[in-house]
């Protein structure tokens, strides 16, 4: 059995590259899918994200604003009021004790205003890389690589990356497209990952980059029942 040629660096980031035009082209409205006005609430609703889905999180946000419209009121909230308008999105213990600390860090160390550099977002409770690129590229307009489970997972089966620590993937996979190109990267490999590239059972049947990536066939290959497993939206 002869091995297969390994990728040339040119070659990898000419497929990268190519892969992600044709998914652009595929998903025209790419972008992120949690609702909010200004960095603070996409900062909140970002770290209510975790374990959660963006239509769960959408459906507390606007009670949860409205009556914390920004750092200072969260600060200063009833912990059980919190945590009854953010049970939905499960662990709401947990998720409450972060917000009430970030509500509080925000006011005392930002004046109640939401960093724009990464350094300092990674700092605040209940803030990590990847909930800082998200809150850097959209609200922000500064480009960022957010490795979430989609991503990671995509970027692997694509073969852009092996890495598994996320740090390093955002790395590896950083070097392949340019900067301005980063966030909105994010956005497709996320929706190609909730809509058609799932987890458990990829529809690699209907995939627009099947030609070009190389797990395919792990998932369902028959056009028919794969389309059958393509999500129009985000998952409830």
């Amino acid at each position: 059995m002869v091995d297969a040629p390994v990728e040339s660096p040119l070659a990898l980031t000419r497929r990268a590259r190519r892969t992600y035009r044709i998914l652009a082209e595929h998903y025209p409205d790419a972008r992120c899918e949690l609702d909010f006005a200004d960095p603070y609430q996409l900062l909140v609703a970002t770290v209510l994200s975790a374990q959660t889905t963006d239509v769960r999180v959408n459906g507390v946000t606007p009670t949860l604003f409205a009556r914390f419209p920004d750092a200072q009121a969260l600060a200063a909230a009833d912990r059980t009021e919190v945590e009854t308008i953010v049970q939905p999105t499960g662990f709401f213990r947990a998720k409450t004790d972060s917000l009430l600390k970030l509500g509080a860090a925000l006011v005392e160390r930002f004046d109640g205003q939401v960093p724009g550099r990464l350094r300092d977002l990674v700092t605040l409770p209940g803030v990590g890389r990847k909930t800082a690129n998200v809150v850097l590229g959209d609200a922000f307009g500064v480009p960022g690589i957010t490795v979430d489970t989609h991503v990671g997972r995509l970027v692997r089966r694509f073969g852009w990356t092996t890495e598994e620590d996320p740090v390093k993937v955002e790395h590896e996979v950083g070097v392949l497209f340019p900067r301005r190109e980063w966030t909105h990267l994010s956005h497709v490999l996320i929706f190609h990952g909730r809509r058609t590239c799932h987890a458990r059972r990829p529809a690699c049947g209907v995939c627009p980059v099947a030609r070009l990536c190389p797990a395919y066939g792990i998932g369902e290959t028959d056009p028919a029942r794969a389309a059958s497993l393509v999500r129009t939206g985000p998952r409830a």
